[in-house]
């Protein structure tokens, strides 16, 4: 039972009022007053005893109050009074039961709140033939808004918003036709193609110089314009003429017996005998176009193409080509392998497969 209101402050009405504690309330106490005087809002600090629950009090906080709503009540239950401070109350009144419009809102109908179907039932109510020819106009209408709106949600549907993009749909429906939206469409993909493997290339390690040892071309060409002077051209022509005829090897086979009967054992020149037959050379047609083929020149010059060969074997064989591959299998790993062009064993092998010829690749 609530006995005085010591005081209601800050809260609808109630700037501060504590002369209400001088005025006791009875077991039947009637409170009357014109509209907007704080019924409404004692109703809803009765609520909030009851229970505890401090919104009916909070969202009635005056707008120009300095300090939140206090409320102190004397009622059953205490001392001490129940005291609402700091949104919370200290204690609750359990058997106090406010029945007012929003007990009935809450707990049997609704006949505060106006919704949007309590506005078209409204409507329902119609008198008059003009106003019944208005009603039925106005469903006819209201049917085909219906209709027209269903349609457009069907064929928004049909634009998938994901291929819309950024665009609504009346936007996407007003773009501009483009014939030539296939090769656009390609060369964006290769665009952004392209930037994806930026960070790729832009990360991957430059190709280390890989390089072979230079051929000293000034030299051989030095070689090979040298000639022996003393050999004129007949000689020259008839010597090879014969020696076409031994076959591979016969030169320096020739070659080695003219050094035998070339020199006697004192030194002396001689003519000597054929080390082959044992004749007389002196008769010989060829001995003497041996002598000017066979000639301290001739074994000079042999002996400088021979070293000429042994500089370019040491300077490019050996393992020289393999230090090559070795130098460029890191090009050919970070460049994700050489083109079928640079492949000259694998066409190799695919030429040997089509042809059937065996052997080693190039």
């Amino acid at each position: 039972m609530i006995n005085r209101l010591q005081l209601l402050r800050n809260i609808g009405q109630f700037d501060s009022v504590n002369g209400a504690a001088n005025i006791p309330l009875a077991r039947l106490t009637v409170v009357y007053s014109e509209n907007g005087r704080g019924k409404t809002t004692l109703a809803a600090v009765l609520r909030s005893l009851a229970t505890g629950d401090p919104l009916p009090i909070a969202e009635r906080k005056r707008l120009a109050a300095q300090y939140p709503p206090h409320v102190v009540l004397e009622c059953s239950g205490g001392p001490p009074p129940a005291v609402f401070e700091n949104n919370a109350w200290n204690r609750t009144l359990a058997d106090l039961v406010v029945f007012d419009d929003v007990f009935v809102d809450e707990n049997v109908h609704s006949g505060l709140a106006v919704q949007a179907h309590h506005r078209q039932n409204l409507h329902e109510l119609i008198l008059g033939a003009q106003a019944v020819a208005l009603s039925k106009e106005l469903q006819r209408l209201v049917g085909a808004i219906e209709t027209h709106n269903t349609e457009l949600r069907a064929r928004e549907r049909v634009i998938p918003a994901a291929d819309r993009g950024p665009f609504s749909v009346d936007d996407f429906c007003a773009l501009r036709v483009r014939p030539d939206i296939d090769q656009a469409i390609q060369e964006t993909e290769r665009a952004l193609a392209a930037a994806r493997d930026q960070d790729a290339v832009r990360t991957t390690l430059p190709f280390a110089s890989a390089s072979l040892p230079a051929f000293d071309l000034a030299a051989v060409e030095r070689i090979l314009v040298q000639d022996l002077p003393a050999l004129d051209a007949g000689t020259l022509a008839r010597v090879q003429t014969h020696l076409a005829g031994f076959g591979q090897g016969g030169e320096p086979w020739v070659a080695d017996g003219m050094r035998l009967i070339l020199q006697r054992q004192d030194g002396a020149a001689a003519t000597g005998t054929c080390p082959f037959c044992a004749q007389d050379l002196q008769g010989s047609p060829v001995i003497q176009h041996y002598r000017a083929y066979f000639s301290d020149a001739y074994a000079s010059l042999k002996r400088t193409v021979t070293d000429a060969l042994v500089a370019v074997n040491h300077a490019h064989g050996g393992d020289v080509p393999t230090g090559f591959e070795r130098a460029v299998s890191p090009a050919v790993l970070n460049s994700g392998g050489l083109s079928p062009s640079c492949r000259p064993a694998e066409r190799w092998q695919e030429r040997k497969c089509r042809t059937g010829r065996r052997g080693e690749p190039p």
